[in-house]
């Protein structure tokens, strides 16, 4: 029957559409295992040289960690961390989080613009307590360019205001989720532009090897920073800029830097 080959067929068009879409459980998205090129051979020295990474599938947030999720987690765990460490600078006139009356409250309309002023061990903390962890900084790469060496997570056409969040003025963020065009090969949006993300590594010289030790979560040592924030240049948003910050600056939040969780695990929804 033709009608029934042909509906067998749309089955099974439609089977293969599902598992070549990226997966997503609760604003999760599945990044696949497999090797892509990571860092550049024409960018900053520590952006040198290109070369190949394997990944195994990992799951990382959609969007950035929100003032409002990251207020909810001070109130539950409080504004220290497990060691001791301020995971908020909740005194900096760029907070958007106040301790007012006991509670922890955003301020009114940036509840779902992604949280500043997070140290990288609130960040790390945040996302132990979610049950996930920080990204390294080869699964954040992977996640904003897939395998095909892009210049940015959408493809290699240029920065526009529907894509990302970039030469703005100071502490002028964007709720995360107004610019699908940005989106990656994975579907995770806002990776350039709006605020830097901590990662998990260890800043240190390319090649990246994760068994060098480099992932190791008890020292404190330079951690990597990766993406672009809404104050900076143009120039600055490409998939292959790293930034990093000392004991100094991992201890204190910034205005420009961010976080999302990773995780190894398929939370199935949760």
């Amino acid at each position: 029957m033709v009608v029934g080959r042909e509906r067998t067929g749309l089955a099974l068009i439609a089977v293969l559409v599902l598992l070549r879409a990226p997966a997503a459980a609760d604003g999760i998205m599945l990044v696949q295992a497999g090797a892509f090129w990571m860092g550049t051979d024409d960018g900053a020295a520590d952006e040198r040289p290109a070369h190949r990474v394997f990944v195994r599938d990992f799951w990382i947030d959609r969007h950035k960690v929100t003032n409002a999720e990251f207020a909810a987690f001070l109130g539950a765990r409080g504004p220290r961390t497990a060691d001791g460490k301020d995971a908020y600078d909740g005194d900096d006139p760029d907070a958007r989080i106040r301790l007012e009356a006991g509670q922890f409250r955003v301020q009114p309309g940036f509840e779902q613009h992604p949280a500043v002023e997070v140290s990288w061990f609130g960040a790390r903390d945040y996302c132990a307590w979610r049950g996930k962890r920080l990204p390294t900084e080869a699964e954040w790469e992977k996640a904003a360019r897939g395998s095909d060496r892009r210049r940015y997570p959408w493809g290699d056409g240029p920065p526009t205001r529907a894509r990302a969040v970039y030469g703005r003025a100071y502490n002028a963020t964007e709720p995360g989720d107004g610019r699908p065009a940005g989106a990656s090969p994975s579907g995770v949006l806002d990776l350039l532009g709006n605020l830097r993300e901590w990662t998990a590594s260890e800043y240190r010289p390319y090649p990246y090897r994760p068994d060098d030790g480099r992932e190791r979560l008890d020292r404190v040592v330079p951690r990597v920073v990766r993406g672009a924030s809404h104050d900076d240049p143009l120039e600055s948003l490409r998939v292959t800029m790293r930034h990093h910050h000392d004991h100094r600056g991992l201890a204190r939040g910034h205005h420009h830097v961010g976080f999302r969780c990773a995780t190894s695990e398929d939370l199935g929804g949760r």
